[in-house]
């Protein structure tokens, strides 16, 4: 037994002189037994009752226990023992040194070992620490915490609105979503409506609210999904969470438009995501509406890029003029751009931003011309050609395929949808996993698309798409894109680079690589950093 370290409490008690045994076991219990049933005081029965008269851990913990327990060990398992704690003198030293006083978490954890205890799954600690952090289960880091209070300060003053323009990656849905709770704890009889274009965007709101009103809500509140499928019955939407679809509500104000009325009775804070969708013609009216129905009806919007355009003074001015030019940005002290802090601090990932040059010999037409110098966006006519062009796609293909060995989550944005499935068939047929989501996707295949993409198998993943994920799809794990899309929105770019640039305390990755494929004949961007700088021309003009 001496060449085995340590040595267990039950060995302990079963080497015990008898009296010693007697002792530990209590004179209370033994006079009980005495009295009762003298023939159960049997040696074997005297271990078993000093074995079972407290827990092992509170054996080590009780200081009293602690004493009379150590006070048994064998001369060498008692020097054995004041080693560890880096006492050599024998004998009694052992039991006037801290071993006998082992309290702190460290000690402790050489003693419980020595005597063989082990701790379980949430054992209550020895003692209390006088000061200890309790962290919150949905809480905000402080830049968002500042966020939060200057929007709660200005939504409580007339117009009762205000953007937040925050980068993407920093946290704009949770920091809304404390707002959202507060301002149900404090109406509970009331509404927030939440208005979002894209499926993805809805069920997000509607997940993260589930999720934060589990932590911040004081009362049990019910949540409606009113998009795509989903019927509720508005009409008895009272109070509550409302997640709408843009275009549904639009549907049910072009049917009725009393109950767009109603509901801004009941709103006391309308949630606009991806603000720039607050100034069109579809979707303004029924803003206003929910807004303006009662006085203190607030208005937030929220945004990574609060503007329409890239170049369109007018309209991005609209939008200014819609949020009465109110919008709380991220400050960060320090920091003239909060992009740069945020990577510098782990939330977003450093990206590396890499051209490639596609030289696909537009042939554009008159028409095309007109269109590029017209619209706010790439004509359709254009984008079939360039998904049609082989030249660009070996191109991207091979690139893809180099970028595999770096990355295990690659989301790749195409020009068509035909582009999507063209790339993803190639890149299968040529031994890579590639799959494809387009809005023509059904919901169950997304779905098991998505999940297979966030999966935790190393094996590296492409994903291709056009016209869905660049709003609301969350796989922190996607370290790389490939820009194929070209778009002269910079709304739309920064959304696509968002995709990959969730940083290591988001869940994320240290870095990111972005590839945009660049296209001569069309215009480009290439910074999230001058993405979220773009409009603040616009919004200081006051």
């Amino acid at each position: 037994m001496s060449n085995v370290p340590g040595m267990s409490i039950r060995s302990i008690l079963q080497n015990a002189p008898d009296a010693a045994l007697r002792d530990f076991v209590g004179a209370a219990t033994i006079n009980v037994l005495t009295a009762l049933n003298p023939e159960l005081l049997t040696r074997d029965n005297l271990v078993k009752l000093a074995y079972e008269s407290a827990e092992p851990l509170e054996m080590v913990r009780r200081k009293e226990l602690r004493a009379r327990l150590l006070n048994l060990l064998p001369l060498s398992k008692a020097e054995e023992l004041g080693r560890k704690f880096g006492i050599s003198s024998k004998g009694p030293a052992l039991y006037d040194s801290n071993v006998l006083q082992a309290n702190d978490r460290k000690s402790e954890a050489t003693l419980l070992s020595f005597l063989g205890v082990v701790v379980p799954d949430r054992a209550p600690s020895f003692e209390e620490e006088p000061t200890r952090d309790v962290v919150p289960t949905y809480g905000l880091f402080e830049h968002q915490r500042r966020v939060v209070q200057r929007v709660t300060d200005i939504l409580n003053e007339p117009p009762h609105k205000v953007v937040v323009h925050m980068p993407t990656g920093a946290g704009k849905t949770r920091t809304a979503m404390h707002i959202v709770a507060n301002t149900l704890n404090q109406n509970s009889d009331r509404l927030v409506v939440w208005l979002a274009q894209s499926g993805e965007l809805l069920e997000q709101a509607a997940s993260e609210f589930e999720k934060a009103w589990s932590s911040l809500g004081s009362l049990t509140v019910p949540v409606y999904r009113f998009w795509g499928s989903y019927d509720p019955d508005i009409a008895s939407a009272k109070a509550g969470f409302l997640v709408a679809g843009l275009s549904k509500m639009h549907a049910l104000y072009q049917r009725d438009a009393n109950m767009i009325m109603r509901l801004g009775d009941r709103a006391a804070l309308t949630v606009i995501d991806e603000a720039h969708q607050a100034i069109a013609p579809t979707y303004k009216s029924i803003i206003s509406y929910l807004h303006e129905k009662k006085p203190r009806n607030a208005l937030l919007g929220l945004t990574a890029t609060p503007g329409r355009t890239w170049a369109d003074i007018d309209a991005d001015s609209e939008l200014s003029k819609f949020f009465d030019n109110r919008k709380v940005t991220l400050e960060v002290e320090g920091y003239t751009n909060p992009v740069q802090y945020l990577i510098d601090e782990g939330y977003l990932a450093r990206p590396t931003f890499e051209t490639l040059n596609a030289e696909a010999g537009l042939k554009l037409t008159e028409n095309d011309i007109r269109e590029l110098a017209d619209q706010h966006e790439i004509p359709t006519s254009v984008l079939e050609q360039l998904a049609s062009n082989d030249q660009r796609n070996i191109k991207i293909i091979t690139v893809a395929e180099k970028m595999k060995a770096r990355h295990s989550r690659i989301i790749i944005f195409a020009a068509t949808v035909a582009h999507a499935h063209l790339i993803s068939s190639v890149l299968a047929l040529r031994g890579t996993r590639s799959f494809v989501v387009t809005g023509f996707t059904d919901k169950t295949t997304r779905e098991r698309v998505i999940t297979k993409f966030k999966s935790a198998d190393p094996e590296p993943v492409i994903l291709c798409n056009f016209g869905v994920l660049t709003t609301g799809f969350d796989a922190p794990k996607t370290s790389a894109a490939i820009i194929a899309r070209p778009t002269r929105s910079l709304v739309l770019y920064s959304q696509m680079v968002g995709r990959a640039i969730r940083g290591p305390r988001a869940g994320g990755n240290a870095t990111a690589e972005i590839v945009t494929v660049v296209d001569p004949q069309l215009p480009g961007f290439g910074s999230i950093a001058d993405a979220f700088t773009n409009w603040e021309d616009v919004w200081n003009d006051a």
